[in-house]
C-alpha cells in the first residue's frame, strides 16, 4: 500500500466514522424529545452504545456490548457530575406536569445530541490512534470531553436551525 492510499482509507474511515457520529446524534436528539422520563435516557444510552460498536466497527475493533456499556459509563463518570446532572435533570424535569414536558422536549435534544457528538468523537479519536476498548482510559479524555461536548452544541445548532428556519418562512394561510 502506498502513502497516497494509506491516507485516502485514513480519509474514508475518518468520514465514515463523521457519518455514524451524525446519524447517532441525530437519533439522540429524537429519542431526547420523548416525552417519558428514564425511558429517553435508556434510548440515547443505547444509541451511544451502538455508535461506539460501529465506529469500533470500522476501525477493526472488537466491540461487546459488556464492555461498550462498561467503557461509556467510565467516560461519563470520568466527565464529571455536571454532565449527568444535567442529563438527568433533563429528562427529570419531564415529570412536571405540562410545562416540564414542553421543557423536557426543547431542552433535552439538545443536550443527548451534544453528548452523544462528544461520545463519538471521543471514541473515534481513541480508535483512529489504534486504541481498543480494552485500553480505554477515561481519565484521558476527560478535557477532549469537554472541547467536543461544546463543539457538539454548536453542531446540534446548526442541525435545529433548517427546521426551525423553514417553519419561521412558510406563508400563513388565511382561514377560508
Amino acid at each position: 500500500m502506498t502513502k497516497n492510499q494509506s491516507v485516502t482509507i485514513e480519509l474514508k474511515t475518518s468520514e465514515k466514522a463523521d457519518k455514524i457520529i451524525k446519524n447517532h446524534l441525530l437519533l439522540s436528539m429524537g429519542f431526547g424529545a420523548i416525552p417519558i422520563p428514564f425511558v429517553d435516557i435508556a434510548a440515547i444510552t443505547g444509541t451511544q452504545i451502538s455508535m461506539i460498536s460501529k465506529l469500533a466497527g470500522i476501525h477493526d475493533v472488537q466491540f461487546s456490548n459488556e464492555l461498550g456499556k462498561s467503557v461509556l459509563g467510565s467516560l461519563l463518570g470520568a466527565v464529571g457530575s455536571n454532565t449527568l446532572a444535567t442529563g438527568t435533570l433533563g429528562s427529570i424535569v419531564k415529570f412536571i406536569p405540562g410545562v416540564g414536558s414542553i421543557i423536557g422536549a426543547v431542552t433535552y435534544p439538545v443536550i443527548a445530541g451534544a453528548t452523544t457528538y462528544a461520545v463519538g468523537k471521543v471514541f473515534q479519536r481513541h480508535f483512529e490512534t489504534g486504541g481498543t476498548l480494552l485500553d480505554f482510559k477515561a481519565s484521558d479524555m476527560k478535557h477532549f470531553f469537554h472541547e467536543e461536548l461544546e463543539k457538539g452544541k454548536h453542531v446540534v445548532a446548526t442541525v435545529k436551525k433548517p427546521f426551525t428556519k423553514k417553519k419561521a418562512e412558510e406563508p400563513v394561510v388565511a382561514a377560508e
